[in-house]
């Protein structure tokens, strides 16, 4: 019953509606098959339905309808089923069971079905005796032909003998077969259900090379099928059905016994989801949560690690079934490729469930990342709707001090609400129970607030797209230090955890364990993790990360210093962004690499010949990045700790300049594997880091960038050599963030384009900083608490 109750608070939730059997079903009658089944598919993430045609319901929806709804569509083939349909259409019969079956399975075969069904667990027990005569077959079909229509193939002999007949058929065209096995309905005796009871065909050496999958997890016979698929290889397990029937604990419980001697690569997940599109996203909701729940119990019982369980969660919910049906491109055009996409996702492999807390989380002005925490409950009944309360002056708070600067015009006065951005919501991999979601800033819902960095790159992308069609891409390299603790005269203090040189081998052997679990969480955060190193300073690291929309790309940046900082303190580390965490080590940056890209493709690339390798949009964006770049420094190197970074020979970019693959200028177009000599791709800021707040940060680039491509600005002449030993003639980028406050000031095009409000927050709290490590000379040794 309690499994009922529940599944209604989930649809209601799904729905938006009051938790009961009325709502829902006033909320099915008007908003129709076609929108509910899209919901329903959508939210459970399904790319593939494979349909078993031997159920006769009313108003049934053929094939074709599926189609639209999903990318792969196939037909699973119940051989009893279709045998009795035979027995109904035609009018005379010949008791020779190949002529007046077979050739019309052989037929069926040739169209859209990739595998066959048998049922015959309710047809008399799994039993199945694979030497079954033709004689005893015919009996068998007198006896069915004696009942009168409509035909019910019921009888033991003749449903072995279509068994084994099926079975060969299947062997010959090369497709798989799904067995009835375990629980069903009342007119199905369990005794004979059970697994076990099919030895005599896995021992035939006719079905040795079949493919077998024994359905709904057996149960309650899941170690019986566990053992059968352990130890025949054409014995594969499929956990359906018990999603729906069973408690989360009975099915959890289930599918440890399937695991404990099956390969992973022999089970597989199916929602047995029918009639009502409602059961679909129960089956794969409960399915993730499920499994979620038991590859973390083997992960903290050391049976498999972090990365191992994430391939085996891929191999259970997409891999293994693509494999064992054979859905390749030629199954159903490209469409496949969505269903390996979609199904690998690791974010969709997380449970929607079992969750306690749900972080809210949002950047404010000094680049901190902080959060409000709600319930659950509370999260889904009131903020994703209402959003969360918040002072104004979060905006105006400083990176030592939680209130707000005295000049960013931002108090305790006065409140905003933070609106849950539901497409970021994520389950956090590194705690139990807990999910995270960035928040954007409104005065009231739907009314932004001219403060939300969030909203400031919207903007800036808006005008991207509406003036020149164009999207800018972005990529983050993140620079970090490992620290370990160490106590001395009894105060703890941070050192480095080793002491290797640039791209050691010894020093990623010693952190390996360690950068493997961020790499993990990182992919089960969907995620792209391009490259991993270690850095040039004492315990220094960096973790490239795949470029994406720009947008995006800042979201992921949030979440990725989170997940290293988080697995940092989970093995007793810190990992701190800090620009200059020691001032006599390398710092450390948060290079961020940008592409522009028309309609998909990208068009910063320049043609054959093209001026400098890049195209004329290219050039134009990346000369207004560069005029503007001493007032970009204020947001994207935003304390005074950053400019300990930003110093001469130390590939941080210390003069106001550009050339192409020039390590030391603070822009440096780029030429990656792939790209053909002499073009770039893209080009790299190296004056941001981890202090900065990346939407604000890429907010005025892109302003930069629009600049530049309205008044069709052009680049000077690169710098080949190292800037340094042109001293004389190259000026230098702010040395200080006072001078790079100052040149936001005089740049008043960035006032006019990202908002005055916030421009005056922005100044507010910058100058507060200048004051604040100017009269405090050893304060930035706290930073690596907060960055």
């Amino acid at each position: 019953m309690f499994v009922l109750q529940r599944g209604v608070r989930e649809i209601a939730e799904l729905y938006g509606c009051k938790s009961s059997l009325k709502s829902i079903e006033d909320f099915r009658r008007h908003s129709g098959i076609e929108y509910v089944s899209s919901t329903c598919f959508g939210a459970a993430k399904i790319s593939g339905l494979l349909i078993d045609d031997g159920l006769d319901i009313d108003n049934k929806y053929d094939i074709e309808w599926h189609k639209s709804r999903v990318p792969f569509v196939g037909h699973i083939l119940r051989i009893e089923h279709l045998a009795g349909k035979i027995l109904d259409e035609v009018r005379t019969f010949s008791l020779s069971i190949p002529i007046f079956v077979f050739p019309n399975l052989s037929s069926t075969l040739a169209t859209t079905v990739v595998g066959l069904k048998s049922i015959a667990a309710y047809r008399g027990g799994l039993e199945i005796d694979p030497d079954i005569s033709e004689k005893e077959a015919e009996d068998g079909l007198f006896e069915v032909l004696s009942a009168g229509k409509p035909f019910r193939v019921a009888n033991k002999k003749l449903v072995d003998y279509i068994f084994i007949r099926s079975l060969e058929v299947a062997s010959s065209f090369d497709l798989p077969m799904q067995i009835h096995t375990g629980f069903g309905d009342k007119d199905q005796d369990l005794r004979t259900s059970n697994p076990l009871h099919l030895r005599k065909v896995l021992e035939d050496a006719r079905f040795s090379k079949c493919r077998l999958v024994l359905l709904h997890a057996s149960y309650p016979f899941s170690k019986e099928a566990s053992y059968l698929a352990s130890v025949y290889p054409q014995v594969y397990l499929d956990f359906g059905l018990g999603l729906l029937l069973l408690s989360n604990s009975g099915m959890k419980s289930a599918v440890k016994e399937l695991l404990e001697l099956a390969p992973i690569r022999k089970v597989m997940f199916s929602t047995d989801g029918y009639a009502f599109p409602e059961a679909f996203y129960l089956g794969a909701r409960r399915a993730r949560e499920v499994i979620f729940s038991v590859l973390r119990d083997y992960c903290i019982d050391g049976d498999l690690s972090i990365p191992e369980a994430l391939e085996a969660a891929k191999d259970l919910f997409a891999q293994n079934a693509i494999q064992f049906y054979k859905i390749t491109s030629s199954s159903n055009s490209d469409q496949t490729k969505t269903i390996s996409h979609n199904f690998g996702e690791i974010s969709s492999i997380l449970p929607p469930n079992n969750i306690t807390f749900v972080r809210v989380i949002w950047v404010d002005t000094s680049g901190q990342c902080r959060c409000r925490v709600l319930p659950l409950k509370r999260f889904h009944e009131v903020a994703k709707k209402n959003g969360v309360g918040l002072t104004f002056a979060s905006m105006g708070m400083t990176s030592f001090m939680d209130g707000p600067a005295a000049e960013t015009n931002l108090t305790g006065t006065g409140e905003i609400r933070l609106i849950p951005d539901l497409s970021t919501l994520r389950t956090i991999p590194w705690t139990k129970g807990e999910e995270m979601v960035l928040s954007d800033m409104h005065l009231k819902p739907g009314e932004p607030w001219e403060y939300c960095p969030r909203e400031a790159l919207r903007k800036a992308v808006k005008v991207l797209k509406e003036e020149f069609n164009l999207e800018m891409d972005a990529g983050f390299e993140n620079e970090f230090y490992l620290l370990r603790p160490v106590t001395r005269d009894g105060r703890e203090e941070w050192i480095p955890f080793d002491s290797a040189p640039y791209c050691s081998t010894s020093s990623f052997d010693a952190a390996s364990p360690i950068l493997q679990e961020m790499f993990a969480v990182l992919q089960s955060l969907d995620i792209t993790v391009e490259q991993v190193h270690a850095e040039a300073g004492k315990g220094q690291f960096e973790m490239a990360l795949g470029h994406t929309i720009c947008t995006r790309a800042a979201d992921n940046l949030v979440f990725a210093r989170e997940a290293i900082k988080a697995v940092a303190r989970k093995h007793e580390l810190m990992a701190t962004f800090t620009p200059k965490y020691t001032l006599d080590d390398i710092g450390s940056g948060s290079h961020v690499h940008l592409s522009l890209s028309e309609n998909g493709m990208n068009v910063f690339t320049g043609a054959a010949g093209s001026s400098y390798g890049m195209s004329k949009v290219g050039e134009e964006f990346m000369a207004g990045v560069l005029i503007h770049l001493p007032a970009i420094l204020a947001f994207t190197a935003p304390i005074p700790n950053s400019y300990d970074r930003i110093q001469p020979d130390t590939w941080s970019g210390a003069y106001h300049c550009w050339g192409k693959e020039n390590r030391e200028v603070p822009l440096r177009t780029a030429c990656p594997p792939g790209v053909t000599d002499g073009l770039v791709s893209n080009f790299e800021i190296k004056a941001f880091d981890g202090c900065a707040n990346p939407f604000l940060g890429l907010a005025s680039i892109i302003a930069a960038g629009i600049d530049g491509l309205r008044k069709h600005l052009v680049l000077p002449p690169p710098v080949e050599a190292n800037p340094s030993s042109l001293d004389g003639e190259l000026k230098r980028l702010p040395q200080s963030l006072i001078e790079s406050l100052e040149a936001l000031q005089k740049d008043t095009f960035f006032e006019d384009f990202l908002g005055e409000k916030l421009l005056m927050a922005i100044k507010g709290v910058r100058k507060a900083e200048v004051d604040h490590y100017s009269e405090n000379k050893d304060a930035y040794k706290q930073l690596i608490y907060r960055y």
